[in-house]
């Protein structure tokens, strides 16, 4: 397999003229846990792609091409098809390469106008703003059970302490509003890192942005970034 690859595919092709060993390999690759990105990597993709077919820099059938191609690989990827190359290092690579392979030079344009950097950076934010959601919702479904045992333990008396003596008398449901409190302060935080993650890397390209006119402002709002 990994001598149908091509150079272009290979992260390491470049750096040394002996083939790398399988340790290093493992070592190096992060497909085994970055794979967990993969949704998020195919939904920025065809986002961008979306953008390159408004601003005609890609064509309607390249768009068409890659759109059905994703289409296949999230559902190889959903049934347990995909085959995962450690030699292809990351997701990323996995997914292109895979793209390619159903979709030919289409798959290769995809990547006009963003670097590896920006769309790394824009998975991972896409993927942190959906955990964040996750766990405000598991936050405000734990804070309404909470409110459920204070009611029904209202008129429940104990005692209550300060600095490791008796303090006064009250009641187990006031103590458990107080976790509501906690986790309220919890759910408020996250609210604040998500206003931070939700701006969209992309189009920063490897540093500085590119020269293809590509529209950010419409790539955010496809994915649903507040902001560039």
């Amino acid at each position: 397999m990994t001598a149908q690859l091509s150079k272009k595919g290979e992260a390491w092709s470049a750096r040394f003229s002996e083939p790398v060993s399988d340790l290093v390999k493992r070592y190096t690759a992060s497909v085994f846990f970055d794979k967990r990105l993969a949704a998020v990597d195919i939904q920025g993709s065809l986002a961008h792609a979306e953008m390159l077919a408004y601003q005609k820099i890609i064509s309607a059938d390249d768009y068409a091409a890659i759109q059905k191609g994703m289409a296949q690989i999230q559902g190889e990827i959903s049934s347990g098809k995909f085959e995962w190359l450690l030699d292809l290092e990351d997701v990323h690579l996995n997914i292109e390469k895979r793209l390619t392979e159903l979709v030919g030079d289409a798959g290769k344009r995809l990547h006009t106008g963003r670097s590896r950097n920006d769309q790394v950076a824009t998975d991972i934010r896409l993927y942190l703003r959906s955990a964040i959601d996750d766990i405000s919702g598991l936050l405000r479904d734990l804070r309404l059970a909470l409110l459920d045992l204070a009611g029904q333990h209202a008129d429940t008396i104990l005692p209550g302490f300060t600095h490791m003596q008796v303090a006064q008398p009250i009641t187990f449901g006031h103590h458990m509003l107080a976790y509501v409190e906690m986790f309220g302060r919890d759910a408020e935080r996250m609210q604040d890192c998500r206003k931070r993650v939700n701006r969209l890397p992309l189009g920063a390209a490897a540093l500085a942005g590119t020269t293809f006119p590509i529209e950010r402002e419409r790539v955010a709002k496809t994915l649903g970034f507040d902001d560039v």
